[in-house]
């Protein structure tokens, strides 16, 4: 099954593709990643309980370049900056928006992948069809997690720009307010589109996409600030764009993979 806007993804993720850089060999060393497990297809377990994804393949990927082994962790999304940011892990992984007051926790890698912000609706929903008339129909309700690009783009490309909302309804987890938009206690959830076509797929016609992207966003990992695995990791990034390795890994989770099963 073919995701509607892979093919975008491709494209950007292609445009960011610079000459080959000089990989180092960091001679085994041990780095910690922490992860959330829960943003398909860039990270998730599979039936088996297995985590899998974009993300963890790229890691792959990584590891073999810079001569690395990974330890992979498990957090929840608010804990996560924190945590880098306090040293208590060596880099975070789990589609994390570059933004610039993240930058003042963290440090950032160079963009691995863009996005775009999506409007994800229940597959009967008829009441609106984008978010404009989301807007106008005071009844109407979004779910988000709070800190995150879902949450500010409700906030400020939807409604009116009041963090304190009523009709933002606030859960920890993206999964949760997923669930929420499924039985009906909200109207409308908002993802990136990775993770949005990933739901939208394995959801049988339960859940539909409308309107147009609201905003556009680019993906990086993150480090406590000075980590000198930064530019290692630089590196890395453009030598596998140049490669074609995330080209690849694009076509297997976005297009080829089927979720769910």
């Amino acid at each position: 099954m073919k995701l509607a806007l892979a093919g975008l993804t491709l494209a950007l993720t292609a445009a960011f593709a610079p000459a080959f850089a000089e990989v180092p060999d960091l001679g085994g060393r041990e780095v910690t990643v922490v992860t959330e497990n829960a943003y398909p297809p860039l990270q998730f377990l599979d039936k088996a309980g297995k985590p899998i994804g974009w993300e963890y393949d790229a890691m792959d990927a990584i590891a073999k370049k810079l001569n690395i082994t990974v330890k992979y962790e498990n957090t929840s999304w608010d804990a996560m900056i924190p945590a880098v940011a306090e040293g208590q892990y060596d880099m975070g992984m789990t589609g994390i928006t570059i933004k610039e007051d993240r930058k003042e926790k963290v440090d950032f890698s160079e963009p691995y992948m863009r996005s775009e912000m999506l409007m994800i609706v229940r597959g009967d929903e008829a009441r609106f069809t984008d978010a404009a008339s989301f807007a106008a129909n005071p009844e109407l309700l979004v779910s988000a997690q709070p800190g995150t690009s879902p949450f500010y783009a409700a906030i400020y490309n939807i409604l009116d720009g009041n963090e304190e909302n009523p009709r933002v309804i606030k859960f920890e987890t993206f999964g949760a307010g997923l669930e929420a938009l499924k039985t009906g206690d909200v109207d409308l959830t908002l993802s990136d589109s990775t993770a949005a076509n990933g739901y939208v797929a394995a959801s049988n016609g339960g859940l539909k996409i409308i309107g147009e992207p609201l905003a556009s966003e680019d993906f990086g990992f993150i480090f406590p600030k000075g980590s000198d695995l930064v530019a290692p990791m630089n590196a890395a990034i453009a030598e596998l764009k140049a490669d074609g390795t995330f080209e690849a890994l694009n076509k297997k989770w976005f297009l080829d993979y089927k979720m769910g099963e």
